[in-house]
């Protein structure tokens, strides 16, 4: 799911989150919580399911032939349900067939993947937070400060550095609530057995969702969602959305931080944005982490998009193809906010610099023109409204529950 050079672009966590063993033990935790639930239903013996729950351990598994096996049998569900039910049947043979009962391949896969995508949502919601934070604070400290406002790439009027901090948070606080809202909606059990009817559950397939939604932390589907997509890929979407948002801020900071400009720096540390040949250089490397998952999260996204279409009940190809983009659009997100809000609570803002690109502008321009949109009343009613928005923002978020809290509230 990484290569080598997924590594800096992302981040430890997200890698960790789905790594082969983390996924097998998010697919494991399923089997346990479907057996429990079937048991508490009557469906099956409770000494079968304890005998199940009992095997249900990562460490018990060769994780990596499971994978090699997953090639063959076309899904990673296979082999990891037939090394399950071999485990359980060397301590209780009986419940053996029991294992994986009245469920199928996707059910296993898609909840695990929920679970494995709640706590990597976790982390990009934490590191949402922590950028709007250092950004109003920004927005409150420059407020009176002002700056070359640039359109089309060219020196237009002058505006407040705090303004611009305020409307590079304000994406992002949108981004977090609408984040907040799809994951509610999509990080769903999914529980329909073959075709989704859940035919062997014997009327008691909705009891055990609901069972395992409490166990699990997860939304309790009203149906089946094999080849209904829409809610999984809205998330995904809001995903690529926050990518973009971060993108913008990191193109913005990466030109004004450019010599010639030189208003803005990434936060220095020894390591940090050095360069192999110019000792001399300050590579803004938040920058570029940003800017390179904003270049890759839109395939990624359109990718999902186009495996919408899946055949009938259950997916040939499409459903797979989502599956494999999945992983690259968390790991581009979490990489692309987690470096951004590293960066920005030490962002070193050169005020007098912009102040003199300011006067040297006004200082060519005719005195019509320079009195016209560099005037100082300009400059303090983008004050004002960065105030403003800095408020407006900080009183938008201030309700807004984190996905931890959510997850107890549900519990």
């Amino acid at each position: 799911m990484s290569s080598i050079f997924e590594g800096f672009l992302s981040s430890s966590e997200i890698l960790e989150a789905f790594s082969e063993r983390n996924f097998l033990d998010a697919m494991l935790r399923f089997e346990a919580s479907l057996a429990r639930a079937q048991a508490s239903a009557g469906l099956i013996p409770e000494a079968a399911a304890q005998s199940i729950v009992g095997t249900c351990k990562v460490e018990l598994f060769d994780v990596a032939k499971i994978v090699r096996e997953s090639g063959r049998a076309g899904s990673i569900a296979i082999p990891l349900v037939k090394a399950l039910k071999e485990t359980v049947g060397l301590f209780n043979k009986e419940a053996a067939g029991y294992v994986h009962f009245g469920s199928t391949s996707q059910d296993v896969i898609d909840t695990a993947l929920a679970l494995v995508t709640r706590n990597a949502m976790n982390l990009i919601e934490a590191d949402i937070r922590k950028a709007v934070a250092a950004l109003l604070v920004l927005a409150r400290r420059h407020a009176a400060d002002p700056v070359l406002a640039r359109t089309l790439m060219q020196p237009a009027s002058v505006t407040s550095f705090g303004f611009k901090c305020a409307g590079w948070a304000a994406p992002l606080a949108r981004s977090l609530q609408r984040l907040q809202v799809a994951g509610d909606n999509a990080l769903s059990v999914q529980l329909g057995g073959a075709v989704g009817t859940l035919a062997q559950m014997k009327g008691k397939g909705p009891q055990i969702t609901a069972l395992m939604a409490a166990d699990l932390k997860l939304k309790a589907a009203a149906f089946p969602w094999h080849t209904q997509r829409d809610e999984w890929v809205a998330l995904g979407c809001e995903l690529g959305l926050l990518v973009g948002s971060l993108g913008k801020i990191a193109k913005d900071i990466s030109l004004m931080g450019q010599y010639e400009v030189g208003e803005l720096a990434e936060p220095t540390e020894p390591g940090r944005g050095g360069s192999s040949a110019m000792p001399h250089k300050r590579n803004p490397v938040a920058c570029m982490v940003a800017l390179a998952a904003s270049a890759r999260a839109p395939q990624r996204v359109a990718a999902l998009l186009a495996t919408m279409p899946q055949e009938h009940e259950r997916a040939l190809g499409n459903w797979q193809a989502e599956l494999a983009e999945w992983p690259g659009l968390l790991m581009s997100a979490h990489g692309s906010v987690r470096a951004m809000a590293h960066a920005l609570p030490g962002l070193q803002v050169d005020t007098q610099r912009m102040r003199a690109n300011l006067d040297a502008l006004r200082a060519e321009l005719p005195a019509e023109a320079a009195d016209e949109w560099f005037t100082p009343e300009l400059a303090k009613q983008a004050a004002g409204l960065a105030y403003a928005q800095a408020d407006a923002l900080e009183a938008q978020l201030a309700p807004v529950k984190t996905s931890d809290q959510r997850t107890k509230v549900k519990a």
